[in-house]
C-alpha cells in the first residue's frame, strides 16, 4: 500500500516524480502529492482521488526544483482528503510515510500539550512535528531524525526533506520496505525497485531498522542503533516495460494471459523433466525430519495454501495446519519445536504474515517462504526460500502470482514426499510430467475467453453469487468468490458443495447465479448432485467442467464453461483461469476500476 519516491536530481524532478507515482499506482491509493525544494523553500501540489487530479494541478501550476519527494496514499488515519494527503509540511520539514505509527495518539497528545498545531488527521504529521521540534531546538536534520526514530512504534517507511538543504534526503524503514537507488550525480529513494526502474538499476534494500542519509554524491546507511553499516548494492533487473499493458485493456487481463508463460518459467526452476525429479533449493535443515507443516497466509495466498494442504497430506502424508495470518498469533497456536512454518505472500512484505513469521521463528520453527519478490523481507528471513517467477503483478487482484504459488507448492509437496520416503521414483516422475503439462492446459483454458465474456451478462446484474467446489476445488470456489468481490463489488461466497444443505441453500432463487467448479473425476458425481439441488430451487447454474463432465451434467445449467481435460494434480492451476476471467469480464460489464478496485491495496504493509 502507499508509494514513496524521492529524488536528488541534476534537473527538475517533478515530472520523473509524477511518472514514478504512475509506476506505483498498482499498490493502491486514494490521494497523491509531490513536494520540491525551490530556492530552499517547499513547493507542494496535492490532490485526492486518482493521479489525473494531481496532473491537472501540476499542469496549472508547475513545480520546479531539483530535489523532491512524492507519495501515493492509501488512507489509514484520516479520510482520503487533500489535507490528509502527503507530503506533509511541518515548519522546515516535509515528509512522506508508508505504514502506521501505532503510538501516534500519545505522541500527538504530547505535541498538542507543547503547543503544536496540527493541520491533518494523519499519524504522519506527528513524525513531522517531532522532527521539526528537534530542529527548532537546534538539532541538525540527521540528529533530529536519529532522536525521533526510536520513539516511533509500528511499521513505517519515511522519506524526509528539509528546508534550506537542497542536497539532503533522509529515508528510514521499520516493517515497511524502502529502497535506495544510486545514480551519477543523483540518488533516489523508492518503495520498490519498480518505482526506480527508469531512474537506476543499482539499488540497495534497506534492512529492518535502517535509516539512510542521501546526498547527490553519497549514501550513508545506519542501523537501528545508529551505527554506520554497509548494505549490498545489487542490480535490480526491474523493467518499466514490465508494467505496461501492451495491447490489453487492463493489467489484470494482461496478467491472466501471461499465466502459461510465467507458470512455465516458475516450473523450470523446480522440475528436472529428464530425471523425472522435483528440485527445490537445498534448505539448511533436514526436510525429511519435518512431521508437521503450518501454513500461514492472507487472501488469495491463503487459498493457495489450502490447495497445498490437500497436496502435502496426499503425497507426503504430513499433517498440515493452515491459518490466516491476521488471526494466527492472537490465538497463541501450539507449535512443536522443529516444525516447518510456511508463509505465502506475493510481496513478501505483508504485515500480518511477516509478524506471524517472526512469531514462528521465536518458537523454534523452520521457516519456508513462497514469495514473488526474492529480495523482500520475508525472503531474507527464510530458511527455505521458494521464489515464484511471476514477474511484477500490477493489478491489485492477484492472478498470475496465485497460479505461480500453486506451481511452487505442488513441487514442494512432491519434494517433501520424496524426502519422507512416501513416493517412489516412478510416482515422482509422473508428478513432474503432469506439472510440466500445466502451462499448455492453461493456454487451452484461455482459448475460452470469448465464451466466458458472453456469460458475464448472466452474473453482472446479480447482487449475490455463490461458488461451489469439492476437495481442491473448494479453495478455487473461495478464490473465485474473492475475485468477484474484489473487482466487481458483487457479494459472493464460496462453499464446499456438500455444505449447501447446511444453510446456504436458503439463499437460492432465480436471482442468484451459482458457479459450480466440477472437473470430471472421483468427486464429480457428488458435486453435480449438489448442483441439481440448486437448479431444482431455481438457481442459475454456471458449470465449469471438462467435456466429459459437461456431457454427464445434464440440462440443468444456465451456462457452461468447458475446460481442457487434465490430470487432477494440475486442475487447480487450470481452473483458476476461468474464475479469474469470469470475474474480470463481469467487472468490465459493470464498469468498475478493474486494476485499482476501491478500498484495496496491492501490498498490505500494516495490520
Amino acid at each position: 500500500m502507499c508509494g514513496i519516491l524521492g529524488i536528488l536530481g541534476r534537473s527538475d524532478v517533478a515530472q520523473p516524480l509524477f511518472e514514478g507515482l504512475r509506476r506505483l499506482e498498482y499498490r493502491g491509493y486514494d490521494s497523491a502529492g509531490i513536494c520540491t525544494l525551490v530556492d530552499g523553500r517547499f513547493e507542494r501540489r496535492r490532490a485526492s482521488g486518482k493521479l489525473v487530479n494531481l496532473a491537472v494541478k501540476l499542469a496549472e501550476d508547475p513545480l520546479p526544483g531539483r530535489t523532491g519527494i512524492a507519495h501515493t496514499r492509501w488512507a489509514t488515519h484520516g479520510a482520503p482528503t487533500e489535507d490528509n494527503a502527503h507530503p506533509h509540511i511541518v515548519g522546515d520539514v516535509t515528509l512522506v510515510h508508508n505504514g502506521i505509527i501505532e503510538n501516534f495518539k500519545p505522541l500527538r497528545d504530547e505535541l498538542v500539550a507543547d503547543g503544536r498545531i496540527f493541520t491533518s488527521q494523519t499519524d504522519t504529521e506527528v513524525v513531522g512535528h517531532l522532527i521539526a521540534r528537534e530542529i527548532e531546538g537546534g538539532a541538525s536534520p540527521r540528529d533530529a531524525v536519529a532522536t525521533v526514530l526510536p520513539r516511533l512504534h509500528g511499521a513505517f517507511s519515511l522519506a524526509i526533506l528539509f528546508a534550506g538543504h537542497d542536497d539532503l534526503l533522509i529515508g528510514a524503514r521499520l516493517g515497511s520496505p524502502l529502497v535506495v537507488g544510486y545514480g551519477e550525480g543523483e540518488n533516489f529513494l523508492g518503495s520498490d525497485a519498480i518505482a526506480l526502474a527508469p531512474l537506476t538499476q543499482r539499488i540497495t534494500y534497506l534492512e529492518e531498522g535502517d535509516w539512510a542519509v542521501l546526498s547527490r554524491d553519497a549514501v550513508e546507511i545506519f542501523d537501528d542503533e545508529n551505527n554506520p553499516v554497509t548494505r549490498e548494492i545489487t542490480v535490480s533487473g526491474a523493467s518499466s516495460a514490465a508494467i505496461e499493458k501492451g495491447n490489453f485493456r487492463h493489467f489484470m487481463q494482461k496478467e491472466i494471459f501471461e499465466q502459461p508463460v510465467v507458470v512455465a518459467q516458475t516450473l523450470q526452476a523446480y522440475l528436472k523433466p529428464l530425471d523425472g525429479q522435483v528440485a527445490l533449493p537445498i534448505p539448511d535443515f533436514d526436510l525429511g525430519a519435518v512431521d508437521r507443516v503450518t501454513i500461514v497466509a492472507c487472501g488469495t495466498s491463503f487459498y493457495a495454501g489450502m490447495v497445498a494442504k490437500y497436496w502435502i497430506e496426499k503425497f507426503a502424508r504430513v499433517p498440515v495446519d493452515i491459518d490466516v495470518a491476521s488471526e494466527f498469533r492472537y490465538r497463541d497456536p501450539v507449535l512443536v519445536p522443529g516444525g516447518l512454518a510456511m508463509f505465502i505472500s506475493q510481496s513478501g512484505e505483508t504485515a500480518d504474515t511477516l509478524a506471524a513469521l517472526r512469531h514462528c521463528r521465536a518458537n523454534d520453527q523452520k521457516i519456508a517462504v513462497v514469495v514473488n519478490v526474492p529480495t523482500s523481507t520475508m525472503a531474507r528471513e527464510a530458511d527455505l526460500l521458494l521464489p515464484t517467477n511471476a514477474g511484477p503483478e500490477i493489478g491489485v487482484a492477484s492472478t498470475k502470482a496465485f497460479t505461480c504459488q500453486l506451481a511452487v507448492l505442488a513441487a514442494f509437496a512432491a519434494n517433501l514426499a520424496r524426502a519422507k520416503g512416501r513416493i517412489e521414483p516412478a510416482e515422482e516422475a509422473e508428478i513432474v510430467r503432469h506439472l510440466a503439462e500445466a502451462p499448455e492446459a492453461m493456454s487451452r483454458a484461455l482459448d475460452h475467453d470469448d465464451d466466458i465474456a458472453a456469460i458475464a451478462s448472466l452474473v453482472s446484474p446479480a447482487r449475490d453469487v455463490l461458488y461451489l467446489g469439492r476437495g481442491p476445488d473448494y479453495p478455487m470456489a473461495l478464490e473465485g468468490a474473492l475475485k468477484l468481490k474484489e473487482i466487481s463489488y458483487i457479494h459472493a461466497e464460496g462453499y464446499a458443495s456438500g455444505e449447501m444443505k447446511h444453510g446456504p441453500i436458503a439463499l437460492i432463487d432465480d436471482a442468484v447465479p451459482v458457479i459450480v467448479i466440477a472437473p470430471s473425476g472421483d468427486l464429480f458425481e457428488k458435486t453435480v448432485s449438489n448442483m441439481h439441488e440448486v437448479a431444482a430451487r431455481g438457481g442459475k447454474v454456471i458449470l465449469i467442467s471438462d467435456a466429459e463432465g459437461l456431457a454427464k451434467a445434464g440440462d440443468d445449467c444456465a451456462a457452461t464453461i468447458e475446460m481442457p481435460t487434465c490430470h487432477p494434480l494440475i486442475q487447480p492451476l487450470v481452473y483458476a483461469v476461468p474464475v479469474q476471467l469470469l470475474a474480470y469480464h463481469v467487472a468490465v460489464a459493470k464498469g468498475t476500476d478493474v486494476d485499482q478496485p476501491r478500498n484495496l491495496a496491492k501490498s498490505v504493509t500494516v495490520e
